[in-house]
This record gives structure tokens, sequence and C-alpha cells, in this order.
């Protein structure tokens, strides 16, 4: 369900971004379209992503699970976190292509977002340990514990060369930043699979097609 719905909202958002421009009266509404149709792209995005990292319930190779499985706290939460990350990328790519009033009203969203999203990247991540066994062996047993203190010191990095960016006027770095902490963030998420591709039921090899 998230994902045909992630897909529903961009054909809804390609709609309305080809729509809104060959219409005064009305563009008000095509950029509402545009806005909702983005948000629920990229909420279902993170809802799909958070549904896979709580775990997928497999019995002989087939899905398992109840109709609403997808469908938890945690989910939500990590659905939420990914529409802050999406608008941190976007003001920061604003910060870098745009200037003047536009670019002014951009930095401020980017302070506004890079603080949400170091909250939310922290909420998920102390929450993701104890969602099962594995992750918690994973994150707090040698060697691949080296990387549970590795991983946030790099984010506070990026954090902290983002507001410098964002302070300083250097507009590239912010942008670059944010790419960083989403390379991080995917990189604890990572770390927290392998070697599955389908936790905690399914690895790489069990889905690895015969040659």
């Amino acid at each position: 369900m998230p994902i045909i719905l992630m897909l529903l909202g961009l054909i809804f958002r390609g709609v309305a971004f080809e729509f809104r421009w060959r219409t005064h009266r009305w563009q008000g509404f095509w950029n509402k379209a545009f806005f909702a149709g983005s948000f629920t792209a990229a909420l279902c995005q993170g809802i799909a992503l958070g549904a896979l990292v709580q775990g997928i319930r497999i019995e002989n190779r087939a899905y398992a699970g109840g109709w609403w499985d997808w469908l938890t706290p945690f989910s939500i939460a990590t659905g939420v976190a990914v529409v802050i990350g999406y608008a941190l990328l976007g003001s920061t790519w604003l910060v870098m292509k745009t200037h003047g009033e536009l670019g002014a009203k951009a930095r401020r969203l980017a302070y506004l977002s890079a603080v949400a999203t170091l909250v939310a990247m922290g909420a998920v991540s102390l929450w993701t340990p104890f969602l099962s066994d594995v992750y918690l062996s994973r994150w707090f047993a040698w060697p691949t514990a080296a990387f549970s203190v590795i991983v946030p010191v790099l984010v506070a990095g990026c954090f902290a060369l983002m507001l410098y960016g964002l302070k300083a006027h250097r507009d590239t770095l912010p942008f670059l930043a944010a790419l960083g902490l989403f390379i991080l963030g995917y990189a604890g998420i990572g770390i927290s699979f392998y070697p599955y591709i389908v936790p905690p039921s399914l690895t790489i090899w069990d889905a690895a097609a015969p040659i």
C-alpha cells in the first residue's frame, strides 16, 4: 500500500506541475496539488522504508504478514523523518541556486529543517536497535559497534558544516552537508541490515536468483 500511494503521489505531482503554468485562475489549486503529491510521495516512501526496517514476515519464501503490518508508530515516524529530510534537501538546494527574497526564505527554512532533521534522525536511530535483537547486537557488539560511534560523530560534523555554510553564505556547502546526512542515514540502515535484504527473514544469498 505505501508503494502504491507513493506512485499515485508522484503521478499527481507530475500532473500538477504540468497544469499549474497553463492557468492563472487555478494556479493556487495546482500549487497545493503539487505540494500534496510531493508530501504523499515522500511520506509513503519513508513509511515503506520503516516497514522494511521493522521487519517483514516471510514463510516458505512468501509474505506471511497482515494487510496493515506496514502501519506502525515506527513506520509513521520514519515517514515523517523522510519528509523533513527532503525539506532540508530542497531548501539547501534553493539556497545554492537562488538569491534575493527566495534565497533568504530558503535559508530560513534550511535552518529549521536542519534542526528538525537532526532530531528526527536521532529519534529513529535510537528507536531502531530495539526493534529486533539482531539490530541490538549489531549496533552494540564488536566490531560493528564502532560504526555506532563513528556515524553520530560524522552526522554532527555534517550538521556543523551546514550551519557554518548557511551563516557564512557558502551556499554550496549546506546542500553537500545535507547529502552527507542522507548518506550516513542510509549507511546506518545498511549496517543494521547486512546480510539481510528483507530483515529478519531473507538474506542476500537467499534472495539471489540462480545463475
